[in-house]
């Protein structure tokens, strides 16, 4: 599994110009799922999302976690993420995990990410609009493997 986490002050997920999930404060966590994923490779990010220390403190230092921050995450299932652009001039997505599977780990990793902090979710395989204000910038990327 992979993730690109985003620090943001606020995230709204559209489809067909409808709102469908919104967060406050919080991480916008794009998750791809590659082939041979497994439930084990989920329990990393479940373990690792919730304290990661990606938020600034009193100090101005990165000091915190969403956790800490009372923040929110918006988890958008994202197979690019596992595009191989070393040939030609469009990405394959054969390391990509297939939907029914990828969608299977994708709700087990926000099941799991509940327990910790109030997650809102894209919709799997629709064509999604995000709008983000992102804080910072910070991004972080995170792999299981």
């Amino acid at each position: 599994m992979k993730a690109v986490i985003q620090r943001v002050l606020g995230a709204k997920l559209l489809v067909e110009g409808k709102t469908v999930s919104e967060i406050g404060r919080g991480l916008v966590v794009f998750l791809g799922v590659g082939k041979g994923d497994t439930k084990a490779d989920g329990d990393y990010f479940i373990k690792k999302l919730p304290p990661l220390r990606i938020f600034e403190d009193e100090n101005e230092r990165i000091n915190l976690s969403a956790i800490d921050v009372k923040g929110e995450i918006l988890l958008v299932s994202q197979f690019t993420l596992f595009a191989d652009t070393s040939h030609g001039n469009r990405p394959s997505f054969f390391d990509a995990e297939s939907p029914e599977k990828a969608d299977e780990l994708y709700k087990y990793v926000g099941k799991g990410l509940e327990s910790f902090l109030p997650v809102k979710y894209g919709v799997f395989g629709a064509d999604m609009r995000i709008e983000q204000i992102n804080d910072g910038p910070f991004t972080v990327e995170m792999q299981s493997r």
